[in-house]
């Protein structure tokens, strides 16, 4: 399975009642067709968006991160396009964090322990 994130933009005209059923009713979607919802965030809150859509100016902003097969993001955003009281949305493939940086090659013993006399080597000459 892999991992999604889902920010969708409701109605503030909604009511809270009604924004907090729809908010269940996303979740009860993902959860119905295979997934696992991680997270429902709602601490962005009602924002002022960016541009006009739909002659709103507001909206409230909700934020869900969930596992699920390849196949659930079309579904979702199928269904999400039915509901009137949404005004956008976009899911989104979380990719794992993969390093390219090769592990350092373990220090040779002896460059260890002659560490200490090349230091005390180069205050000597320091000190001259």
């Amino acid at each position: 399975m892999n991992r999604y994130e889902l920010t969708y933009i409701i109605d503030t005209a909604l009511e809270e009642t009604a924004r907090k059923e729809l908010i269940e009713k996303v979740s009860a979607l993902i959860a119905a067709n295979g997934g696992e919802v991680e997270k429902v965030d709602e601490t962005w809150g009602k924002r002022r968006l960016a541009y006009a859509i739909n002659y709103k100016t507001e909206g409230w902003y909700v934020l869900v991160t969930f596992k699920a097969p390849a196949e659930l993001p079309r579904e979702l955003e199928r269904n999400l396009e039915i509901y009137e009281s949404v005004i956008r949305y976009l899911v989104i493939k979380l990719e794992e964090k993969r390093s390219n940086v090769k592990p350092r090659a373990a220090r040779p013993v002896a460059a260890v322990e002659a560490a200490p006399a090349v230091e005390a080597a180069v205050e000597a000459t320091d000190a001259e």
